[in-house]
């Protein structure tokens, strides 16, 4: 397989960590610009909810652009999102470094998975696009520590400095290591909208929507919940991201293996169960570290087991449109972090965070809905006579 394949990926990890690296030092960032959690929260809310919007809107627009240009500039507008981000005099000149960061992201991951799909051989590509997922999702778990390890070590803008210079290095790596790559014509947004007429299908994207959704309602808390209901330090909540950063990205490969055992669907209906026992029982777990440390592993673990049982799932459900499937699966999850960061800023601003699991735990009820009824056999049409 193309080395250069590694050098996408490194482009995708650093995206993907600038959207939850804001997780984990909340409590730093609404204590230096002087808002509450749940406005500090809107910072992870606003950049999935652009990103999800964004992508298939600026993947139309930039079609005719040629891909390494086009990722340069990107880049370029990427680093200077974080740049601002790491000045922010205020709470709103952040929130707008985190637009900006968000637009051109949302773009570069896109870009990534193309131009892996076309600088390898056909029979690699659904390795690459793997490799370039991977990327991401290992940044969305282990980006959160590492933004919270220098957070705590060096103040909250400690971590958008890391990312700026990261993204300096991934630019002079594309400028001279990759090659030109040709546009090919993008899909329309209409038609990838249209394909959501198949039940499902819509069911299937619907139930990833709210899975995140109910996993982020907590996740995005994590912070505040283990200092608040466990009374635990800086370093132990270091060690508590760790552990689920490292259990959620062995999840993703073990997700991947049980649905080529099990099957698709029972793979996805056990996940869902077990995940919202999981997070149903964490509040009733934090007087003993030994037994929450045991509940988090499989929560972590199986929250992105199910991302590689969803994509082939909804590639066997419709395998002329899995391309736009993966696409909008991708904005699914996005929306699904948006919306869950969102309802447990509410939770934690109203009620407590101690209620955030609990209230995380009905939208995975209600994910486990979604997921049997895109399952289900469709009745055939009766014959008329």
């Amino acid at each position: 397989m193309d080395k250069r394949v590694y050098l996408l990926t490194i482009v995708s990890f650093i995206v993907g960590m600038v959207e939850l690296i804001i997780g984990g030092i909340l409590d730093l960032v609404a204590d230096s610009l002087q808002v509450s959690l749940g406005q500090a929260g809107l910072l992870i809310t606003i950049f999935s909810l652009v990103f999800a919007i964004a992508a298939p809107i600026l993947l139309t627009a930039t079609a005719k652009v040629e891909r390494k240009r086009l990722t340069l500039i990107s880049l370029a507008i990427f680093l200077f999102g974080n740049l601002i981000a790491v000045l922010s005099p205020s709470y709103l000149v952040l929130l707008l470094a985190r637009i900006v960061s968000a637009v051109s992201g949302s773009l570069l991951v896109v870009l990534c998975v193309t131009m892996a799909s076309n600088i390898v051989e056909e029979k690699y590509r659904a390795r690459a696009i793997g490799v370039v997922f991977m990327g991401i999702s290992a940044s969305l778990v282990l980006g959160v520590p590492i933004g919270l390890m220098l957070g705590n070590a060096f103040g909250w803008r400690a971590p958008f400095v890391l990312i700026t210079i990261l993204t300096v290095i991934s630019m002079m790596g594309v400028y001279f290591f990759m090659g030109k790559i040709e546009p090919k014509p993008a899909i329309p947004i209409k038609q990838q909208l249209a394909t959501l007429k198949n039940r499902k299908i819509l069911f299937a994207q619907f139930t990833s929507f709210l899975f995140l959704t109910g996993h982020l309602a907590l996740y995005g808390y994590l912070t505040p919940f283990l200092k608040m209901t466990m009374g635990l330090n800086g370093t132990w909540v270091s060690i508590i991201y760790l552990i689920f950063g490292v259990a959620a990205v062995i999840g993703g490969g073990v997700g991947g293996m049980l649905s080529d055992r099990f099957g698709t669907k029972p793979t996805i209906i056990g996940i869902i169960v077990v995940f919202g026992i999981s997070i149903f029982a964490i509040p009733y777990t934090t007087f003993s570290l030994p037994l929450f440390l045991s509940v988090m592993v499989i929560w972590s673990m199986l929250s992105w087991a199910i991302t590689p049982a969803m994509q082939s799932y909804l590639i066997q459900s419709s395998p002329e449109t899995s391309d736009i499937q993966q696409s909008l699966n991708n904005s699914a999850l996005h929306f699904g972090i948006a919306f869950g960061s969102f309802i447990g800023g509410i939770v934690i601003e109203q009620a407590s965070v101690e209620y955030n699991a609990t209230t995380g735990g009905f939208f995975i009820i209600i994910a486990l809905a979604a997921a049997v009824f895109s399952m289900a056999k469709q009745p055939k049409p009766a014959l008329s006579h």
